[in-house]
């Protein structure tokens, strides 16, 4: 486990751990219907939101069945634009998950690419990291775009795989070794 939170910082990103007076910005996020679209949580309330922004606290350790959540704020205005997370799911097996929720007027803009990959990058790093994965929508076009663009590789695509907002929906997969992306970020090698 690091001994202390990891700040990460990009061209226009300061990445850092998330604090209580997040919680404004955050419920903005959480609380559009776009942004949670295809996640696995609907609209929150102002409450849903700071009891989640509490569990990001209380968790944010590495290790197994844990995570690390960092708010991604803008360098430039010092604005939250979104959060991106890594999850421990296994220490013996070196296996992580990683996640990102961005706000609508954030999107479309290379800021997750950039928070994702500054994340990719402490992971593979930092940690005892063997596979990182995602998962997302088989219909969120945009997420999946972005997994590719960072270099990870679609492994499984279940079909009617879950009930997801009350319909049959399918989940995709991605996932990237460790050794896959050292040679994409040294292509030399």
């Amino acid at each position: 486990m690091p001994p202390s939170f990891p700040e990460l910082s990009t061209e226009r990103l300061h990445l850092r751990a998330f604090e209580m007076n997040d919680l404004p910005t955050l419920y903005q996020i959480h609380a559009d219907p776009e942004v949670v679209r295809y996640l696995y949580w609907d609209t929150r309330t102002l409450e849903e939101t700071e009891a989640a922004l509490r569990r990001k606290l209380e968790q944010s350790s590495w290790e197994e069945g844990k995570s690390l959540a960092w708010a991604v704020i803008a360098k430039d205005t010092g604005v939250l634009l979104g959060e991106v997370v890594l999850i421990c799911h296994s220490e013996k097996h070196q296996q992580a998950e990683i996640g990102y929720v961005f706000g609508t007027a954030s999107q479309g803009k290379g800021y997750a690419r950039e928070a994702v990959k500054a994340v990719l990058e402490y992971a593979f790093q930092q940690l005892p990291i063997h596979r990182v994965y995602a998962r997302t929508d088989a219909r969120n076009h945009g997420s999946r775009n972005l997994l590719e663009r960072l270099g990870l590789r679609q492994e499984a695509h279940f079909v009617h795989s879950e009930i997801f907002k009350g319909q049959w929906g399918d989940e995709v997969h991605y996932a990237v070794l460790e050794e896959e992306w050292q040679q994409k970020q040294d292509p030399a090698s």
